[in-house]
């Protein structure tokens, strides 16, 4: 059995703009292996950029300790800062409406969740998108271990779990200022990045680890590396040695990072995430296998291991699938209702508050603001407690008429964005609303839509 292609680009993208035609899987992957036209369409800033603001915001900062004629400046910078996380999101949702399918924007989300940075100080804050941008995004159609390696070494995660204040016991630096370890990167790499929490690590394997990525450091440039702050190796790490070079050299800790990218316990993690995440929380073990199989093939090609997915028969069985998270939620009710992705780049800082920033924070994934390193909620349940389930259906119900007055015939609509395939009460319902707008709104509360 092969997914039609509307109920394709459904599971596996954005959701389907009427009036234009879907994509099949084999367009689907052809694209995502394809220059990334997106991104050029609607860029980001660099971390280069957020830097030079950060040190405006900092000098900001203290010129309003030492004096209160400052304080508006102080406050126009950061109402700069408020106002460039809101583009950020804007971006982010352009891209996810303008992309042909939205198989790479899916993918990007995957995977900056999977990598997750949170912005302890609002300064950091302002270059995680940066970081997405840089870090994963080119990386999701390639090697995993250039994803990781981009990932792991960007100064946004070397910030976010401390490793800066890391310094080997042994090192010139560790003797001079009696500091140690800090074990955050070295743990969550191996329990959330690679091999997972059941991987067969160790806490020895843990702090073998962190000794290794020890002198990793923030400089002007972004990145930097500081032998006297490294642990005189070598490190041993599930099996396999590494360091030991005088002085130590960042090419150590690249060699652990793609040698453990290629481990077959990252291969059976990774996997298991995406099919979880694509189509199945109890994804058929065929599947997996399907997709380790594409990983050691291909030393872990991506792209590789996405066709092995997607081209399973185990996900090509239709009907509803997971719950749509809050950012996916709202892209395909733009793209449902045939919203230009211009238009929303150009929206008002205001309106895309308004309309998404405090929606997705109702809905319980509040813009970059996971609660930890392990990124959003996996659980469809999670998404659908009472609280947030509100949301999610006020959103729908009040949204659509606030973006489009003009809104469509739900009898049609229903069809249009299910692919043909609406439950018949949600058809009966679309028809018998006492208005276009209540019609909209049952269409996308109801799990049909909620679901990809």
């Amino acid at each position: 059995m092969t997914l039609a292609a509307p109920l394709a680009q459904i599971r596996f993208g954005t959701g389907l703009i009427p009036g234009q035609p879907a994509s099949t899987v084999e367009a689907m992957l052809s694209d995502l292996a394809a220059a990334d036209s997106v991104a050029a369409s609607f860029p980001q800033d660099s971390y280069e950029t957020r830097m030079a603001f950060a040190r405006d915001f900092t000098r900001a900062t203290r010129a309003r300790r030492d004096s209160d004629a400052a304080d508006e400046a102080f406050l126009t910078i950061r109402r700069q800062l408020y106002d460039d996380l809101t583009r950020q999101l804007t971006i982010t949702l352009a891209r996810g409406v303008a992309d042909p399918s939205g198989l790479r924007d899916r993918l990007t989300w995957f995977w900056a969740d999977h990598f997750t940075t949170v912005g302890k100080r609002n300064i950091m804050r302002g270059g995680i998108a940066a970081y997405v941008e840089e870090a994963i995004r080119p990386h999701v159609a390639g090697r995993f271990g250039d994803m990781l390696e981009a990932a792991i070494l960007h100064p946004v995660m070397v910030l976010y779990l401390d490793q800066e204040r890391s310094y080997g016991p042994n090192s010139v630096s560790g003797q001079r200022r009696g500091a140690d370890l800090n074990e955050n990167l070295a743990r969550e790499f191996l329990e959330l990045h690679t091999v997972g929490a059941d991987g067969g690590y160790s806490q020895a394997d843990v702090r073998q680890m962190a000794e290794l990525l020890t002198g990793l450091g923030i400089g002007d440039a972004g990145l930097a590396f500081r032998p006297n702050n490294a642990e005189p190796g070598p490190e041993t790490v599930m099996g396999r040695s590494y360091g030991g070079a005088d002085p130590a050299a960042l090419s150590e800790i690249r060699a652990a990072l793609h040698d453990i990218a290629l481990r077959p316990e990252t291969a059976r993690h990774i996997s298991a995430k995406l099919a979880d995440y694509f189509v199945s929380d109890t994804p058929d073990p065929d599947l997996l296998e399907a997709m380790q199989a594409a990983w050691r093939v291909t030393d872990g090609n991506l792209h590789a291991v996405m066709t092995a997915l997607m081209t399973h028969p185990a996900a090509q069985v239709p009907g509803p699938g997971r719950v749509k998270r809050p950012l996916h939620l709202i892209a395909s009710a733009l793209r449902a209702l045939d919203i230009p992705a211009e238009g929303i780049a150009r929206a008002p800082a205001r309106r895309i508050r308004r309309f998404v920033e405090r929606p997705l924070a109702a809905m319980g994934a509040p813009w970059q603001g996971a609660t930890g390193p392990d990124g959003y909620f996996d659980d469809d349940a999670e998404w659908i407690q009472p609280q947030v389930l509100a949301a999610r259906i006020g959103w729908c119900m009040t949204t659509p008429a606030a973006l489009r007055p003009r809104l469509p015939d739900p009898r049609i609509f229903v069809q249009d964005v299910l692919a043909g395939a609406a439950p018949p009460d949600l058809s009966r319902a679309a028809a018998r609303a006492e208005s276009r707008a209540e019609g909209i709104g049952l269409v996308f509360a109801a799990p049909a839509f909620q679901r990809s």
